[in-house]
């Protein structure tokens, strides 16, 4: 159906609009600027230059014409070194403020919503999605606080970092210019919140109640009382039967039926977060006390959340002149997407993985399936008694009071002196979450961080307990990195990927923490073998991540139902490349059941840094001194990725250690 014309011009209207939002400063004004300064800049002048660009890139109509625009330039550029260094001070501690009672006040609106406190109501929903902070950069342009900012602390490019060096002062100066490079309306800041917040509370609520799932047999194999979150607890219940035999292999079959369900949107309505019917995902059918009836499927409601984010993201690019891929990358992970699919390609291509696959192959007796992407035997806890674990991990955390209680103890076991560990502990709170879990940082010094895990009604089990240990990496990052680091604009770290490196290297000691010792002569082979297969899975998943973004910006007028047939086309694409080489089964979906596709676009190839990371770090930190290493080196704070790893392990960021351990293990396995 074509639209109306009214419709046609009204379109064109609002487009025009968004066009003249911006002033057009003339040149000869922006020139005439620069000149005037130059006098007082000196040997900043090239900063100077950049700052009065960056505000006439920033200036709008509405702010004033070219006189307005010179005058203030001229009154508000700051030349005196001492007094530039005081202004950028008092910036910073107003920035914490402002951020730090922001971030509390979201942590309140989304407490109901992420805490497992209570029946979810459609109010909790509804203050959930609303983002106190959105008109904070509006308001900011409007008062022309962030004209000063963005002129006195002009934003880098990222080879203009990188040539920073040591110099912190220069690195903090750098980050504050990093704020105000983009001005987004607060309306659309708002509904990106408002979609982000539907996306996450989709994910949040998305269980299937196993003890209701029915084999091939038409058999109940699950405890009655399992709820999993899907992927997550999918996922681990995957890895959790490795070392079962048939009845484990049973379970790992019917979770991944299960997996193929949600990816193609079959999954019947009536099934999700709840255990009214029973359901066999085999033939897709669902029985009440016996009789079965009619299946609603989901059909397209995942890929519209995912279509959502992709159309708020695109909104977005409007006002910014790149795209959500660019600002990812470029900005938010200060990696190319070129660099990053170069190395994630070099990784799935290596020759070594199909050795693996035969390791993992003759371990397990059978052909590779496709859920053995998640195959779990190389760690120490495959061939212990999960139920076991469960009870000792549920004996030590019946709630999360006893988990935060314990948060000092757990740092001591890893090596933290008693007073370092209570300074870390008292600094995070422990909650108990509907989803999966997750850690949510601090942003000004005197607040918490927050760590996020599912403790059902029984205590913490191992699963939770694993995923809580990983939180707690976090954690424990979020916090050196805010309390410890010289300036608070370079609190944090260089992107998500080094923070997913220390959970990494926290949920690898989970085991150790609970007093568990691996004696096994192999163990250092195991670990290598163990770390290459779990990067193997996540870099395909990121690269399908990457190849779903693509195809969105190639096709953006893309309903639910054709973003579905594409995943799903992608996904098999991927594998086929990737995988099934290795596996010997082509056409495979389980890539696509990533929950972070839906409700945090384009993170997953932070978990595939993170393992680049973590693989780096625990080289490095083999033979010294955990605790203060692990100090020494997240109270770097946000430098680029490059000089992180640099100034951390001595070398750049790389994956050529993973592939050359892997090659000395496979040496000694022929």
């Amino acid at each position: 159906m074509k639209k109306p014309l009214i419709l046609i011009c009204i379109t064109l209207i609002c487009i025009m609009a968004q066009l003249n939002l911006f002033a057009d400063i003339n040149p000869s004004v922006i020139q005439s600027t620069i000149d005037a300064l130059s006098v007082k800049a000196g040997n900043q002048k090239e900063y100077m230059e950049k700052g009065v660009r960056q505000v006439a890139k920033l200036w709008q109509e509405k702010d004033g014409n070219n006189d307005v625009f010179k005058s203030f330039c001229m009154d508000n550029y700051i030349a005196d070194p001492a007094e530039k260094e005081i202004v950028f001070l008092k910036i910073s501690d107003y920035i914490e403020a402002i951020y730090g009672n922001f971030s509390a006040m979201s942590v309140s609106l989304d407490w109901n919503v992420t805490i497992d406190n209570g029946p979810l109501l459609p109010i909790d929903r509804r203050f959930a999605s609303y983002s106190p902070s959105s008109h904070l950069s509006e308001d900011f342009y409007n008062n022309k606080t962030a004209f000063l900012i963005a002129l006195n602390f002009p934003e880098l490019s990222l080879k203009e970092k990188e040539v920073l060096g040591k110099d912190r002062k220069a690195w903090a100066y750098a980050r504050m210019g990093d704020i105000y490079t983009r001005r987004i309306p607060s309306a659309v800041s708002q509904r990106r919140a408002q979609i982000s917040s539907d996306a996450d509370m989709y994910i949040a609520a998305y269980n299937v109640y196993m003890g209701h799932l029915l084999n091939t047999k038409g058999q109940k194999i699950f405890p009655e009382n399992m709820i999993l979150l899907s992927h997550w607890n999918l996922r681990d219940e995957i890895k959790a039967n490795y070392n079962k035999a048939n009845e484990g292999l049973d379970k790992q079959r019917t979770v991944y039926e299960v997996m193929k369900r949600i990816i193609s949107q079959e999954i019947p309505q009536e099934v999700i977060n709840s255990g009214k019917y029973d359901w066999n995902p085999y033939t897709n059918k669902i029985f009440e006390s016996g009789k079965e009836l009619a299946v609603t499927t989901e059909s397209t409601v995942r890929y519209q959340k995912m279509l959502n984010n992709f159309n708020i993201m695109q909104e977005i690019d409007k006002y910014t002149g790149d795209t959500y891929i660019d600002r990812n990358f470029n900005n938010s992970m200060e990696v190319a997407l070129d660099e990053v699919s170069k190395i994630f390609d070099n990784f799935l291509s290596a020759p070594e993985l199909k050795e693996v696959g035969k390791i993992i192959s003759k371990s397990l007796g059978r052909k590779l399936e496709a859920y053995d992407i998640w195959y779990d035997g190389f760690k120490a806890r495959s061939n212990l008694d999960e139920t076991k674990l469960n009870e000792q991990t549920r004996a030590l955390y019946p709630d999360a009071p006893a988990l935060e209680k314990d948060l000092a103890n757990i740092l001591v076991k890893l090596g933290f002196g008693k007073d370092r560990a209570n300074y870390l502990a008292d600094k995070i709170a422990v909650d108990p979450a509907r989803g999966s879990g997750h850690a949510l940082g601090a942003v000004m010094k005197g607040q918490k961080s927050r760590l996020r895990t599912r403790i059902p009604a029984g205590g913490l089990d191992y699963k939770g307990y694993n995923i809580a240990i990983h939180e707690f990496g976090h954690n424990v990052e979020q916090t050196i990195s805010l309390y410890d680091v010289d300036y608070y604009m370079l609190n944090g770290v260089p992107n998500t990927a080094f923070t997913e490196a220390l959970a990494f290297v926290f949920q690898k000691r989970d085991l150790e923490i609970l007093g568990i010792r691996d004696n096994n002569p192999d163990k250092e082979a195991m670990d290598v073998l163990d770390k290459i297969w779990s990067m193997y899975e996540i870099c395909g998943v990121s690269m399908l991540d990457i190849s779903v973004w693509k195809w969105l910006y190639a096709n953006p007028d893309a309903t639910a139902t054709q973003l579905r047939n594409a995943v799903i086309s992608l996904s098999k694409e991927v594998w086929n490349k990737y995988y099934a080489p290795v596996f010997g089964v082509k056409d495979e979906t389980v890539l696509a059941i990533y929950s972070h596709m839906i409700g945090y676009p384009l993170y997953l190839s932070a978990y595939a840094f993170g393992q680049i990371i973590e693989f780096q770090l625990e080289r490095y930190l083999q033979g010294k001194d955990f605790a203060n290493e692990v100090d020494r080196i997240y109270k770097l704070g946000r430098l680029t990725p490059t000089q992180w790893m640099i100034e951390a392990t001595g070398e750049p960021l790389t994956v050529e250690p993973m592939l050359k351990a892997v090659r000395e293990v496979i040496k000694t396995k022929k």
